[in-house]
């Protein structure tokens, strides 16, 4: 959980900054190989923009900690495990013929 004011970013420099920020951030340098944005899309985008003033997480490993009375119930308890993966890119078929992804799309994985 994050606690903070956000603020919507209106000046056009600012706003074209923190998405520079935000898309190398995922994708390093990724930037400066798009079409640059024109001023109409950076116009019809809202940025927000977050400063954390505070942050808590739980977490813990294991299963279940259920009360003892709980085991008597028919209710089932457990785990389900999931898992969160990069599969191969997808090409847009409208894509100009003979191009491949990137290595930049082919390297990225998640975690």
């Amino acid at each position: 959980m994050l606690f903070g004011k956000a603020r919507a970013v209106t000046d056009p420099d600012e706003k074209a900054a923190r998405l520079v920020a935000f898309i190398n951030r995922l994708f390093p340098n990724r930037w400066d190989m798009l079409r640059p944005i024109t001023k109409q899309e950076l116009k019809a985008t809202s940025v927000l923009f977050v400063p954390i003033d505070e942050a808590s997480a739980k977490i813990r490993t294991g299963g279940p900690k259920d009360d003892e009375a709980d085991y008597a119930l028919d209710i089932w308890a457990g785990v389900l495990p999931l898992r969160m993966q990069t599969l191969a890119p997808i090409d847009d078929p409208l894509n100009k013929p003979g191009l491949a992804p990137p290595k930049h799309v082919l390297d990225f994985r998640i975690g």
